[in-house]
């Protein structure tokens, strides 16, 4: 499924067979999990790399050579020698290369992919339900950690990222608040049965101050709100790699040091980290499965939040 240019939706196509370079691997894709960066390339919110372009960056696949089975995440690709990669934060490095963004990704019945960026998967997860903890839960799992260690954590944006982060900070003892758009009783519901204590609308306080608040909707307008919501050394930590401009605030709200801080991508040292205790807390993904040529099907419902948890296109 490939996107020609911004603003249109995604065409069925037949394509040469991906060949490998030095350093690649050529892989069968099984599953590709569907995510919030993919709408933002395809509104130009986010730039893509080349076009035409074959999204997907949560990807579930086959080694043509080994038959093993491994994950494909968004970073794709980095220099290795730059001030950020040789201080380990490849995340950060300017040269970086991504998956479904600089490099055709997972919206394909194959595709190639650097060696060094393809990861393990936990033999106890399937393909449908390990897609989605390749961004969402990653990107989820590091914005948790960029909140220190809080004991209660709020979370802003009920969706594929927040379903699954929730499962582990509850099974890492901490207590939950979900924060939906106002009035949404089905998405709250869902919250409290992954284990948070309380769930509410984003015009609501929660009953106790936050340590970290993360928010994942790209909602400027929700650091502010966050910000009231978190207690004296509080963090605001914005998970998304696009969102519409914070307006202002004032200082009041920061003082006592509170912080905001924003995350960016992932490195491969979170993906093992973070793969491990999925596992190993037997973290439960919500999925909503399409075939390859519904693609398109699954943005727009990704759009519009006709699902809870991820949409996983299945190969």
């Amino acid at each position: 499924m490939v996107l020609d240019r911004p603003g249109t939706p995604l065409r069925l196509a037949e394509l040469p067979e991906p060949a490998p370079r030095d350093g690649q691997v050529a892989l069968r894709v099984r599953a590709c999990g569907v995510c919030r960066t993919d709408l933002h390339v395809v509104d130009g919110e986010v730039e893509a790399g080349h076009l035409p372009l074959v999204l997907g960056h949560q990807v579930v696949a086959e080694r043509e050579d080994s038959g093993e089975r491994v994950g494909v995440p968004w970073l794709g690709w980095t220099d290795g020698t730059c001030p950020w990669c040789t201080s380990g934060r490849e995340n950060l490095c300017p040269a970086a290369l991504f998956t479904g963004k600089d490099l055709d990704g997972g919206y394909a019945e194959r595709m190639v992919a650097d060696e060094r960026y393809c990861l393990p998967l936990p033999d106890g997860i399937d393909d449908l339900h390990a897609a989605p903890l390749l961004c969402a839960g990653l990107i989820g799992f590091r914005t948790l950690r960029a909140g220190g260690d809080p004991a209660r954590v709020g979370i802003y944006g009920f969706g594929a990222a927040a379903h699954l982060v929730c499962q582990v900070a509850v099974w890492e003892g901490r207590e939950v608040y979900a924060f939906t758009r106002p009035g949404d009783e089905r998405t709250q519901a869902f919250a409290r049965d992954l284990g948070a204590v309380w769930a509410g609308g984003t015009d609501e306080a929660p009953p106790e101050p936050l340590d970290a608040a993360l928010i994942f909707a790209p909602a400027g307008e929700l650091v502010p709100v966050a910000l009231r919501h978190v207690a004296p050394g509080g963090t605001v930590v914005c998970g998304g790699i696009h969102m519409t401009d914070i307006p202002s605030f004032p200082y009041a709200d920061l003082w006592m040091e509170r912080s905001i801080r924003s995350v960016a991508n992932l490195t491969r040292a979170d993906g093992r980290e973070f793969l491990d205790i999925a596992a190993r807390a037997g973290v439960r993904t919500e999925v909503t499965a399409y075939p390859l040529e519904r693609a398109q099907a699954a943005l727009d419902d990704l759009r519009t939040g006709r699902f809870e948890g991820a949409a996983v296109i299945v190969i």
